[in-house]
């Protein structure tokens, strides 16, 4: 068996009773950094075996950890926070053992960008995850390809480049775009900043961004996606294909 346990993204309380007794019984759990997750096991009295699973190792680790389940352990599968899988690893992992015929559950729980949305005042009946954009080759690109996305866009942002992806937002998608960003999600100091990307930009450029950030951005509309159909492309682009306009 293969569990997949979501953990806080902030505040320890935000883990399930369910999560912390797979945790207990699994015969190890597999961390993104056993060091973060050495720390909540703590927290919680549970004296499991870790080992480390992560973006730089599960490539050499997934096959081996399958064949493991497959012969009859269990393990559980843990990222530093919120939910394995979602812009952490887990992929691979979960490949593997279907491959493999080992059953997988993952846990309902903590996800960063669900109270990011849900408390964005934005539409949350419909929305995209893009997760990080690439942070040098084909971030243009891909912020590009979403000019006239109609449905919600959420993005995962490091205190580092916030400024910078909301400056590229308000230039690529329009400084009036609505959006709301949240950082330190569950935490003492959380926060939501709710307005245009160009207002969102400059509360950020006066104060120092901490933490980490999901960024909840407005689809276009349609009276502004099809003010864009009208104007005559004057070219394509060679990678997305996407229309060029003057």
């Amino acid at each position: 068996m293969l569990y997949l346990v979501p953990t806080p993204v902030g505040n320890l309380e935000d883990i399930t009773l369910r999560a912390l007794r797979v945790l207990k019984e699994a015969d190890v759990v597999l961390a993104e950094d056993t060091r973060t997750t050495g720390m909540l096991l703590k927290h919680y009295d549970i004296n499991a075996r870790l080992v480390s699973h992560h973006k730089f190792n599960e490539h050499a680790t997934a096959e081996a950890f399958a064949a493991r389940m497959a012969a009859g352990e269990t393990m559980a599968l843990v990222s530093d926070a919120g939910t394995p899988g979602i812009s952490d690893p887990g992929f691979m992992l979960v490949r593997a053992a279907v491959a493999k015929g080992v059953e997988v559950q993952c846990l309902p729980g903590a996800t960063a960008f669900v109270p990011a949305l849900v408390s964005s005042a934005l539409p949350c009946d419909r929305f995209c995850f893009e997760g990080f954009l690439p942070q040098k080759k084909g971030r243009a690109t891909r912020l590009a390809a979403l000019k006239d996305e109609p449905r919600t866009m959420i993005f995962y942002e490091s205190p580092h480049r916030v400024v910078r992806a909301l400056t590229e937002m308000a230039a690529t998608f329009g400084d009036d775009r609505r959006c709301s960003v949240c950082r330190e999600i569950s935490k003492l100091h959380e926060e939501s900043v709710r307005g245009t990307l160009q207002e969102a930009a400059r509360h950020f450029e006066e104060n120092e961004p901490r933490g980490e950030f999901v960024i909840i951005v407005a689809g276009c509309e349609d009276d502004e996606a099809s003010h864009r159909q009208r104007r005559k492309p004057i070219a394509k682009d060679p990678i997305t294909g996407q229309p060029i306009y003057e």
